[in-house]
């Protein structure tokens, strides 16, 4: 499964590029996970999900930066998807949460694993309140259930701040990230599009009504 990905302003504000698995440890840590998963599914000391602060900025570039990358190189043209990810750097994460944006950050055994950015649903004419901006995650973490782990501590937040359904906004050639959203129980309720680089691409929303909490 490659990055998955939700935004409702899709193409706006991207970070610094980096190579693609720059470090071996992407590489070397992956069929190790996968080994070990069942044993993370029996504890939850090595799971650990809290608002992002200052310290873990660095951190939220790096997993936005290598899940853009290792979703969507091939998908977009190269030159578009480095300047979409060259904006997305530390400063950035450190403005938004000055700005209060809201960000969850998913650790395991204490390296950041992914995040996730939420709050009121800014999608018109979907009837629902809350809204899951963006979810993304390492590429060596997926597959893993982390990121159904991530989804859930979000939607629990959103309902408990009283706001009435849920939607996220998915890249339609992301077929990966649609089948995880429709594996959680998303609807197809709309589409839009989005011009780049003289490309029309195609956006899917999914939305998860109240009554399905």
């Amino acid at each position: 499964m490659v990055a998955i990905l939700s935004h409702s302003q899709f193409f706006q504000d991207y970070e610094r590029p980096r190579k693609l698995f720059a470090s071996t440890r992407a590489i070397a840590t992956f069929p190790i996970l996968h080994l070990l998963y069942p044993f993370f599914r029996m504890t939850t000391d090595l799971i650990d999900l809290r608002a992002a602060r200052t310290a873990d900025c660095d951190a939220l570039a790096g997993i936005h930066s290598e899940a853009w990358l290792g979703a969507y190189r091939g998908m977009l043209h190269g030159v578009d998807l480095q300047k979409m990810i060259s904006r997305r750097g530390s400063g950035w994460w450190r403005g938004a949460l000055a700005r209060g944006v809201d960000i969850k950050i998913l650790s395991v055994a204490g390296t950041p694993a992914g995040y996730a950015t939420f709050g009121h649903c800014r999608l018109r004419n979907t009837g629902m309140e809350g809204e899951i901006y963006e979810l993304y995650l390492k590429p060596e973490y997926q597959g893993l259930g982390f990121g159904r782990t991530l989804f859930s501590s979000v939607r629990d937040t959103l309902s408990a701040r009283k706001l009435r359904g849920l939607a996220v906004q998915v890249l339609s050639d992301n077929q990966p990230a649609r089948n995880f959203y429709r594996a959680l129980g998303g609807r197809l309720t709309a589409k839009s599009w989005y011009r780049l680089g003289g490309r029309r691409m195609e956006l899917s929303i999914y939305s998860w009504p109240d009554s399905d909490a």
